[in-house]
C-alpha cells in the first residue's frame, strides 16, 4: 500500500508550509501593532502653541496656550479628592560654538488642582499663594491651559541682552512624584497617570525692557525755601 495518499505529497507539504509562514507574519504585524498602539496614542498628550517672551515691569514673562484634557482616571481621582500637580519648566540657553550651550536661565512653576467637597468646586493654586476656585473643572483647565505673566527672568540676570537671540524651551508635565505614595506607586508604568508634553523650543529675540518707574521713596526730599 502506498504512503503517499496518507502522507500528502511533498507539493502539499510546501501549500501547508507557505500558508503556516504567511499566518505567522499576520500574527507578529498584530502583536507589534498592539505594542505600539498605547505609546502612539498616549505621546506627547499635551500640545503648546504660541510661546512668547515679553517685556514686563519686573523682567522678562512667559505666555503660552497648552492644549490637553483629563482622561476619565484623573478626573475620578480629582473628584475623590486626590491633589493633581502641574508643573511648568521654561529653561533659556545661548548656544556656543566653543563650548556647550550655556544655560543662563531655569524656572519651574508647581499648580494646584483640587477639589472641595463641601463646597462642590474646583481649586487652580499657583506658586505659593495665588488661587482661583471654579464650579467646574472644564473652568479650571481652560485658565491652567492659558500660561499669562509668568516671571522667568528678573531684571539684572546676568547674561540677557535686548536684541539678542537665544534657545527658549518649555514644557507642561503631571508630576506624579507629588501623589500620596499609594497613588505613586499605582502611577509607576500606568498610561493613565501619564500626561506631559514634549519640550517645545523656539529663537527668543529679547525685547527691551521699560525703563524703571522711581519709587515714591526715591525721590529726594523738597529743599525748603529760606523766606529770611
Amino acid at each position: 500500500m502506498s504512503l503517499s495518499g496518507a502522507e500528502g505529497s511533498p507539493s502539499s507539504w510546501r501549500g501547508n508550509a507557505g500558508l503556516q509562514a504567511g499566518v505567522t507574519q499576520l500574527l507578529r504585524l498584530w502583536l507589534l501593532a498592539l505594542a505600539f498602539l498605547p505609546v502612539m496614542a498616549w505621546a506627547a498628550e499635551i500640545d503648546i502653541a504660541n510661546p512668547q517672551l515679553q517685556a514686563g515691569d519686573d523682567g522678562y514673562v512667559l505666555a503660552a496656550d497648552f492644549k490637553f484634557e483629563l482622561n476619565p482616571r484623573l478626573e475620578e481621582a480629582v473628584a475623590k479628592g486626590v491633589v493633581l500637580y502641574f508643573v511648568a519648566d521654561f529653561e533659556l540657553t545661548k548656544a556656543r560654538w566653543y563650548w556647550l550651550d550655556e544655560k543662563l536661565v531655569s524656572r519651574s512653576q508647581t499648580y494646584r488642582l483640587s477639589y472641595n467637597a463641601l463646597t462642590r468646586q474646583y481649586r487652580l493654586s499657583a506658586g505659593s499663594g495665588l488661587h482661583q476656585s471654579f464650579a467646574s473643572l472644564s473652568d479650571a483647565l481652560q485658565v491652567l491651559s492659558r500660561l499669562r505673566n509668568w516671571v522667568v527672568a528678573e531684571r539684572g540676570d546676568k547674561g540677557l541682552r535686548a536684541g539678542e537671540t537665544y534657545d527658549a524651551a518649555l514644557r507642561l508635565r503631571l508630576d506624579v512624584t507629588q501623589l500620596p505614595k499609594p497613588f505613586q506607586i499605582t502611577a509607576l508604568g500606568n498610561k493613565d497617570w501619564s500626561l506631559a508634553s514634549d519640550w517645545k523650543t523656539w529663537q527668543a529675540s529679547l525685547p527691551a525692557l521699560p525703563p524703571n518707574a522711581v519709587p515714591p521713596s526715591a525721590t529726594p526730599p523738597a529743599v525748603p525755601v529760606d523766606t529770611k
